[in-house]
C-alpha cells in the first residue's frame, strides 16, 4: 500500500544526516507556552524532532489537556519545513479516540451497535474536525481484546469477540483514513495496543500478561490483522510483557508476526515512556540499552522519553545498531508522511466545519448503541403523558457522558444532561419531579409523587480509562439504596445506567423494573436515553461484552471451550457446580439485548448440508438461510447472529464462535429471510505457529437472536 511512496522516501532519507535521521524516530511532547517555544523551536530547526504528541500528560484521557492551538503547531511546521535543513514536515499526533469537538459513544459502546457502516461514518466525521485544526495521527482505535471489566480501558476497546471487534477495527481505520490518506480531512489511524495490553493480569493496568500462542492467533491478533487489511498506517506497541517478553522489545511480535505475518507496512510507534520502561522490566541497565533494544527490535518512532535522541546516533556510530537498521525504521516514517501529503500540504487551514451532521450522527450511534437488557411488563416505553419522578446521580451530570479520553469535546448546549434530555423530550404533556441536587435528600418524597420511577445510574469516566481500574464492579452503594427506595414506594422502577464497563448488576437488578445500559455516549447520549426510554426511538443494542453477575465471576467469556467435566456455566450446564455461593450464568450473555417488539426465527434452512474440503479451497461456501418474524406491534431492529462449533477438532475449540451478523428492520407482522454464506476463512483456526487449517468433521451452525441460541443445523466438511 505504501510502497509507492517508497523512491522518494529513498531519495529524502539519501539526503539526511545521522542526526536527522534519529530526529525523524523522535516524537516529542508538545511545548505550549513560554520560553519552552523558543527552545522547541530551536530544536525543531536543527532536525530533532519529527513528531509532536498533542498532549502533555500519560494519562490524557483523565487529565485536563489544553486545546490544540493550530496557529503554534504552524509556527512549528514552519520551523521545519522552511528553517531546518531536511526541510521534512512533522506530523502530529492527538488522542484522538472516540470523537472531537463532537463525542461520539466509547468504543465498547459503538462495538454494541453492531453497525460498522454507522461506526465508519461516525469516524469520518471525527477525522474532519480534528484535522481541521492540525492534529495529523490519531492514536486510535484501540482493538485490545478484554476478558476483565476491571481494567479501566476496557471502555476503549472493542471486547470479547475477536470477528465483531475485527469488523469495527476496520470501520474505524476506513473512517479515520478515509479513501485517501492525503486527504486534508483524514486522519493516520494507529492500531493499538499491540499487543496483548488486553490480557492485563488481575485487570490491573501495566501489569504481565500470559499469553499462548494459540490464544494470540485465534483470539487477540484477529483484530490487528483486520487493521492491516484495511491499511492502517501505525501501529502501537503495547507495555506489557507475554510470557516474560516486553512487546516494546521482542523481534518475534514486532518484526516476524506484525510485519511478517501480518503483512504491515507502516511504522510503530512506542506508548508513552515504554522503551525506558524497560529499564523497569528488568531487560536495561540505561537509556543506550533501552533504544538498542527496541529499535532493534522494529520499534521505529520512541514517543515522548526520548531515549532515541539521546542515545541513538552514538549507538550507530558504535555498530550496536546498524545503519541499515536505523534507515529501515526512517523509510518508513517518511512513507507514511507522504501518504499524508504533509509534503505538499504541511500547514493547517482551520475552517468552520458544519457540526450539524455529525451530532445527527453521534445520537444516531448513541442510541444504537445503548441496550435494553430488562423489561418487566413492558414497563417500557414510558407515556409521555404519565407523572415521572427522576431522580439519581446522572441526573444533573454533563462531562460524564463524554467518558474518558474526551480531550476536546464541547460541553454547551450540545451535550444535554439526562434532566434537561428528558425535558425537551418529555414536553409538556406529562409532569416531571425531580430530586435536588447536593446534601438535601428528598427522594422519598419525591419517588411518592410519579407513576414512574427513573433512575439516572452507573459510573462517573473518572473510574474508566488508563490507570482506572476497578476492584468492584458493582454499583455504588449509595445507587443501590436509590433503588430500593423506590421500590418501597410501589412504583415501576426504571434503571439507565451510565457506564463505561459491564457493570456487576446482579444486587440492584431486583429493585429495577427496567434497565437501559446507556454507556459513556457522548455529546447526545443523554438525549438518545431519553428518546428511547419514551419510545421515540426502538432499543436495538446488543451486548459485544458479556455482563458478569458478580465481579467474583471475571473472567466470563462467552467464546470459551468445552471443560473435562459438564461444568460451563455460561451455557447452563450445571451452572451451580461453577461456584457453590452463586450460579455461574451470565447476567447478560454475549450478543444479547431487548427490543420493544419480539421476533420468532424459523428453523434454519440449508440448501446442502455437507461440502468437501475440495470445494472450500476452491472458494465455494456453505449458505444458510433463516426467517425472521416481527410477531410483536412495533417496528423493531433485529440484529440476526450466526454462531459455529466445531464439535471435533485437532485442537480445542469454542463451544461458539459469532461468525456473521446482519442488522435488519422488521415491521409488524413483517416476515424477512436472512442469508449467511461462510466459507474456508470462517470454518477454520490458527495453529499455535501462526499457520491457519480447516479440517474436515461436523460443525454446528448456530442462528439467532444472541450467543445462547438453540436454533442450529449440523453440517459436514468432507475429506474430499
Amino acid at each position: 500500500m505504501y510502497e509507492k511512496f517508497e523512491k522518494r522516501a529513498r531519495e529524502i532519507l539519501a539526503g539526511l544526516s545521522l542526526k536527522e535521521k534519529v530526529g525523524q524516530l523522535n516524537q516529542a511532547v508538545v511545548a505550549m507556552e513560554g520560553d519552552d517555544i523558543e527552545k522547541y523551536k530551536e530544536r525543531v530547526r536543527r532536525g530533532e524532532i519529527g513528531s509532536v504528541i498533542l498532549c502533555n500528560s500519560p494519562t490524557a484521557g483523565n487529565d485536563e489537556q489544553k486545546a490544540v492551538l493550530t496557529d503554534l503547531l504552524n509556527e512549528y511546521q514552519y520551523c521545519a519545513v522552511e528553517e531546518s535543513q531536511s526541510s521534512i514536515p512533522m506530523i502530529y499526533g492527538r488522542d484522538v479516540i472516540h470523537g472531537h469537538h463532537t463525542v461520539y459513544p466509547i468504543p465498547l459502546a459503538s462495538a454494541c451497535s453492531f453497525d460498522p457502516e454507522l461506526v465508519r461514518d461516525c469516524y469520518r466525521c471525527i477525522a474532519k474536525e480534528a484535522a481541521t485544526e492540525g492534529t495529523h495521527w490519531t492514536f486510535s482505535p484501540m482493538m485490545d481484546l478484554c476478558r476483565d471489566p476491571r481494567w479501566g480501558r476496557i471502555i476503549e476497546g472493542l471486547e470479547e469477540d475477536p470477528y465483531l471487534s475485527s469488523q469495527m477495527a476496520s470501520a474505524m481505520v476506513k473512517g479515520f483514513q478515509g479513501d485517501d490518506l492525503s486527504d486534508p480531512y483524514s486522519l493516520v489511524a494507529c492500531a493499538k495496543h499491540y499487543v496483548g495490553y488486553g490480557f492485563s493480569e488481575g485487570g490491573r493496568d501495566y501489569n504481565r500478561t500470559e499469553i499462548s500462542d494459540y490464544t494470540l492467533y485465534n483470539y487477540v491478533l484477529p483484530p490487528f490483522r483486520a487493521a492491516v487489511e484495511a491499511g492502517v498506517g501505525t501501529v502501537m506497541s503495547s507495555f506489557n510483557d507475554i510470557n516474560g517478553e516486553p512487546v516494546t522489545s521482542s523481534k518475534k511480535y514486532l518484526t516476524a508476526i506484525l510485519r511478517g505475518q501480518l503483512g504491515f507496512e507502516g511504522f510503530v510507534v512506542s506508548d508513552w515512556y515504554s522503551v525506558s520502561q524497560l529499564k523497569q522490566q528488568g531487560l536495561a541497565e540505561n537509556e543506550a540499552d533501552c533504544t538498542a533494544l527496541a529499535l532493534n527490535a522494529g520499534l521505529d518512532m520512541d514517543m515522548s522519553d526520548e531515549h532515541y535522541a539521546h542515545t541513538l546516533e552514538e549507538l550507530v556510530l558504535s555498530g550496536r545498531v546498524s545503519e541499515e537498521v536505523l534507515d529501515r525504521a526512517v523509510l518508513r516514517v517518511l512513507k507514511i508522511k507522504l501518504a499524508k501529503g504533509l509534503f505538499e500540504r504541511p500547514y493547517a487551514q482551520p475552517h468552520h466545519v458544519d457540526r450539524g451532521e455529525h451530532i445527527e450522527l453521534c445520537e444516531r450511534l448513541a442510541a444504537e448503541s445503548m441496550v435494553l437488557v430488562k423489561n418487566e411488563a413492558g414497563v417500557l416505553p414510558l407515556s409521555k403523558d404519565q407523572k415521572i419522578s427522576l431522580g439519581g446521580p446522572y441526573i444533573y451530570e454533563r462531562r460524564c457522558h463524554h467518558g474518558s479520553w474526551a480531550l476536546d469535546g464541547y460541553l454547551g448546549a450540545s451535550t444535554p444532561n439526562f434532566l434537561e434530555a428528558v425535558r425537551e423530550v418529555m414536553g409538556e404533556r406529562g409532569e416531571l419531579f425531580v430530586t435536588s441536587e447536593g446534601l438535601h435528600d428528598d427522594s422519598n418524597y419525591i419517588f411518592s409523587l410519579g407513576d414512574t420511577v427513573v433512575l439516572a445510574l452507573g459510573e462517573n469516566y473518572t473510574d474508566t480509562g488508563e490507570a482506572r481500574c476497578r476492584s468492584n464492579i458493582g454499583l455504588y452503594p449509595q445507587q443501590l439504596e436509590l433503588a430500593k427506595r423506590a421500590k418501597a414506594q410501589g412504583k415501576k422502577t426504571v434503571g439507565v445506567v451510565f457506564c463505561g464497563r459491564p457493570l456487576a448488576l446482579e444486587n440492584i437488578e431486583p429493585y429495577l423494573d427496567a434497565i437501559l445500559i446507556a454507556w459513556h455516549s457522548g455529546t447526545r447520549g443523554a438525549h438518545a436515553a431519553a428518546r428511547i426510554i419514551f419510545g421515540d426511538y426502538e432499543p436495538s443494542g446488543r451486548c459485544a461484552v458479556t455482563f458478569a453477575r458478580k465481579t467474583g465471576h471475571i473472567p466470563l467469556y462467552y467464546n470459551v471451550t468445552a471443560t473435562p467435566r459438564e461444568v460451563d456455566g455460561y451455557y447452563g450446564i450445571r451452572p451451580s457446580s461453577s461456584y457453590v455461593d452463586s450460579i455461574g450464568t451470565p447476567l447478560y450473555p454475549f450478543g444479547y439485548g431487548l427490543s420493544y417488539t419480539k421476533f420468532k426465527y424459523s428453523d434454519i434452512l440449508c440448501e446442502n448440508t455437507e461440502i468437501s474440503m475440495e470445494a472450500l479451497k476452491k472458494g465455494e461456501k456453505l449458505c444458510f438461510r433463516v426467517k425472521v418474524s416481527n410477531v410483536g406491534e412495533r417496528e423493531g431492529v433485529e440484529t440476526v447472529q450466526l454462531y459455529i462449533r466445531d464439535v471435533k477438532a485437532s485442537m480445542m475449540r469454542p463451544l461458539r464462535e459469532l461468525k456473521a451478523f446482519e442488522r435488519v428492520i422488521i415491521l409488524p407482522g413483517e416476515e424477512k429471510e436472512i442469508a449467511f454464506e461462510i466459507g474456508k476463512g470462517s470454518l477454520g483456526f490458527y495453529l499455535a505457529d501462526g499457520s491457519y487449517t480447516v479440517e474436515p468433521g461436523e460443525f454446528e451452525i448456530y442462528i439467532g437472536e444472541n450467543c445462547l441460541t438453540h436454533n442450529k443445523v449440523t453440517v459436514k466438511i468432507t475429506d474430499r
